[in-house]
């Protein structure tokens, strides 16, 4: 599976590639242990206990051997496409390789996506070749033919086509080919994950009601990974949803007429006393003269002149020219705003009309707004302003390497 970094210890890399251990993964590496070891002790009672625990223990670190070399499959081939991957992580439910950004093309992330079940395809083959000539129900062949068999379930679960499976992705890129569309490949995929999801939760409950809790956990089992299914492909829907706003919403949209025009003519004692003096907080201030704005009027160059000189100096001395400020137009995509507050480390960026007026202002908390009226999230006024004091994006939002992921999609369909 391919998904963003998930917390956990590192224990060594991989091929440049850190590996993360989940701290639920010696969970089930104990569960496995105790599993594998009670099985073959009922089925093979001339087995001595040091092979029964021994081999459940070693059939459960090759288990998780085989779901990392799974994952390697899909890490090498997004390196050899140039992208960066953070790291593999073993947890729970298996591996998940968190790779830096989307592929470039269907056909690249078509490639990253059968890479990992052609590995594991592999493996099964290579082990099922290994079989005859290993000594008939001795614990190395008994390990080697459950390990085989293991690799083929994770090929063929793995290829089930809905997010977060392989299969999804590898369905997500057979849909961008044929649309032209990344998103509605996402969205295609995640929704039948979804789907898959919920119908995995309701039999695995079903089975273990009508059992009467008899089966083994296999139930609980089969609906709890039903719902991580459908909490993932529910992430990836509305992680693309984000990615489709930040496109759809433009500087116009999120914009506010929240700053102060003043006499770019003025005396700087009579911009202070009739503004800054009088002021609770912090404002924006443009500077305009013959009906035209001059440009931006920062406080602290106020402060850096003595104040002596505040009645024979105008405002005009203190203003930052358009030309010279960072600015946007009305029509830039709210992800090249974002990247450029950003880039820059900017508290807002002024927004310009065609004429090269003065539209607005934008800043991070207007962004967060209107992005939350474009998905229909309610965001507190206070958090808003939470925002615009700190002058950070919260990191639920992860607007930052959204915005990222989306302007490079948008260079890659530009060449």
């Amino acid at each position: 599976m391919q998904n963003r970094a998930r917390p956990g210890w590192q224990v060594g890399t991989i091929f440049g590639i850190p590996l993360l251990i989940d701290p639920s993964w010696l969970f089930i590496v104990g569960l496995f242990t105790l599993g594998y070891g009670s099985d073959w002790q009922t089925k093979y009672p001339s087995w001595e206990t040091w092979q029964v625990w021994g081999g459940g223990l070693a059939m459960s670190l090759l288990l998780f051997m085989s779901v990392l070399v799974h994952e390697l499959g899909h890490s090498l081939v997004a390196k050899a496409q140039g992208t960066k991957v953070n790291s593999i992580t073993l947890f729970l439910f298996g591996g998940i390789a968190s790779l830096d950004e989307e592929a470039k093309t269907p056909g690249k992330a078509f490639q990253v996506a059968i890479a990992g079940p052609l590995v594991s395809i592999t493996l099964f083959v290579v082990l099922r070749l290994l079989l005859p000539v290993l000594t008939p129900d001795s614990p190395l062949a008994e390990i080697v033919g459950t390990l085989a068999s293991i690799n083929l379930v994770l090929t063929l679960f793995n290829l089930i086509p809905g997010l977060p499976l392989d299969g999804g992705q590898v369905l997500k890129a057979l849909v961008w080919q044929v649309t032209g569309s990344r998103f509605k490949g996402v969205h295609w995929a995640a929704r039948i994950g979804q789907f898959l999801g919920w119908t995995a939760v309701v039999l695995g409950l079903t089975v273990t009601l009508l059992s009467g809790f008899r089966d083994g956990g296999g139930g609980l089992w089969i609906a709890l990974l039903g719902w991580f299914a459908v909490r993932n492909a529910s992430a990836y829907d509305r992680f693309t949803d984000l990615q489709e706003v930040l496109l759809r919403l433009q500087a116009k949209d999120a914009m506010t007429r929240d700053y102060k025009v003043i006499d770019a003519d003025q005396s700087l004692r009579s911009f202070a006393d009739s503004y800054v003096l009088e002021q609770s907080h912090s404002s924006t201030y443009f500077a305009a003269s013959q009906g035209r704005y001059r440009g931006l009027v920062k406080i602290d160059d106020l402060h850096a002149i003595e104040r002596s000189e505040w009645e024979q100096r105008p405002v005009q001395d203190i203003t930052h020219p358009l030309t010279e400020i960072a600015t946007v137009r009305e029509n830039t995509p709210l992800a090249a705003v974002i990247q450029t507050l950003e880039a820059q480390q900017l508290p807002m960026i002024t927004v310009l009309t065609p004429a090269d007026s003065v539209a607005g202002i934008v800043d991070r908390g207007d962004i967060v707004r209107a992005v939350g009226t474009q998905m229909q999230v309610r965001i507190p006024a206070e958090d808003i302003r939470r925002i615009k004091e700190e002058g950070t994006f919260p990191a639920t939002f992860q607007l930052q390497a959204i915005a990222k992921a989306v302007l490079s999609d948008l260079d890659t369909e530009a060449s």
